[in-house]
């Protein structure tokens, strides 16, 4: 029997839209824990933030272990920034999710995830010209990025997500 006309627990999650949307706790990788048991805060979404706030805010999150979350932050900018710079947000929601899938043990899909996010703010910042758009150095997030899927791909096993956080501002 399908989900329809389930009740409870069992019954799909939704937002107050009516949107499906899991209320099941989080742990900071953004896996989900069963119906009860303490999780991480989840991040708001849809919220409209400057890109420096978002910057910040995204670093803030990266450095505590939580890429899972700083990629909310960055597909939040994605969706409510200008055309010209969606692209670039994007991008950088991939390297966090790379990351998280590199701390969950995912090594294809963290690699894969990563090497896109690289070549997206590569392509963002030759498209552009803009090589360090509020402050972030795009050919070091770059690099990062290709450097750490090197390293789970050759077997490196879950990285720690803080201590492999990027530093998106570089001096």
């Amino acid at each position: 029997m399908g989900r329809r006309g389930n009740t409870g627990a069992e019954a799909r999650d939704r937002d107050a839209e009516g949107r499906a949307r899991s209320a099941r706790p989080r742990d900071g990788l953004g896996r989900p824990l069963p119906y009860g048991a303490p999780g991480v805060e989840r991040q708001a979404e849809g919220i409209v933030r400057t890109p420096d706030e978002t910057v910040a805010e995204a670093q803030a999150l990266l450095d505590a272990g939580k890429p899972f979350h700083a990629h909310e932050v960055f597909e939040d900018a994605w969706k409510a920034g200008p055309e010209a710079e969606r692209s670039l947000w994007r991008g950088l929601a991939q390297l966090a999710v790379g990351l998280t899938h590199a701390a969950r043990g995912n090594a294809t899909g963290g690699a894969r995830l990563l090497r896109r996010g690289a070549g997206a703010v590569e392509e963002w910042a030759a498209g552009s010209g803009v090589r360090r758009p509020y402050g972030m150095e795009l050919d070091g997030l770059a690099a990062w990025a290709r450097a750490l899927a090197g390293r789970v791909e050759g077997g490196a096993g879950a990285v720690d997500a803080g201590t492999e956080a990027p530093r998106l501002h570089r001096g």
